[in-house]
């Protein structure tokens, strides 16, 4: 009974490692017309998935698109994908073809582990799925905590430097012009009015005093 225990559930095992893996593609190219094709990375990409036995569910092609930008519509249409599960895996040429940051990369990375979904880059050699991908993921996402950190801290050091030399933070202060003011008071023009004029707050006009 026990052998039999075993063997059934090794045989489960073995159903869930055979399963068919559903992978999505994703290319992109910066310019439609400069020699560049997608078909270049699209080709390496299907020859991956096909020596893995993997099922290709789409392919999602942003062409003529800035890495830089925040929204790619074939990138925007694979995450939306991704949350309806309708892959297990991404794989991409390139980190670059995919991320535009160090902190896009990790912030989708995190998604897509918090759904299932491995993440392989071909160029890099990295698949979150492996010992190894799982690592690299971790020295990205400390590399890309770090950057913040030190951004933060440069940021705080600049406020400082600028409090301690009397210089003051935040947008430079209007002056009212208090003659104008009160010519438009004796005109009968209204706090809000005035303001619209001189282009400042109602309630800097209202400070005004005769």
């Amino acid at each position: 009974m026990i052998n039999n225990s075993r063997d059934l559930a090794a045989g489960r095992r073995d159903e869930r490692t055979m399963k068919t893996q559903r992978v999505a593609l994703y290319a992109r190219i910066s310019t439609k017309n400069n020699g560049q094709d997608p078909e270049t990375q699209l080709i390496a990409l299907r020859e991956y998935a096909g020596h893995r036995g993997m099922t290709i569910t789409d392919e999602y092609v942003d062409v003529g698109i800035s890495g830089t930008k925040d929204r790619r519509p074939e990138l925007d249409r694979l995450m939306a994908d991704a949350r309806r599960r309708r892959f297990d895996v991404v794989l991409v040429a390139r980190f670059d073809r995919f991320a535009r940051s160090t902190k896009h990369l990790v912030l989708a990375l995190e998604e897509f582990s918090s759904l299932g979904i491995d993440f392989v880059s071909l160029n890099e050699s990295v698949d979150t799925s492996t010992p190894m991908g799982k690592m690299i993921f971790t020295v990205i996402g400390a590399v890309a905590e770090l950057e913040r950190s030190l951004i933060r801290e440069r940021v705080m050091m600049g406020l400082d430097r600028a409090t301690r030399q009397g210089k003051k933070l935040g947008r430079p202060q209007k002056l009212v012009d208090r003659e104008r003011v009160l010519l438009l008071k004796s005109k009968g023009l209204s706090l809000r009015e005035i303001a619209v004029q001189l282009d400042v707050s109602k309630d800097k006009v209202a400070r005004v005093r005769t």
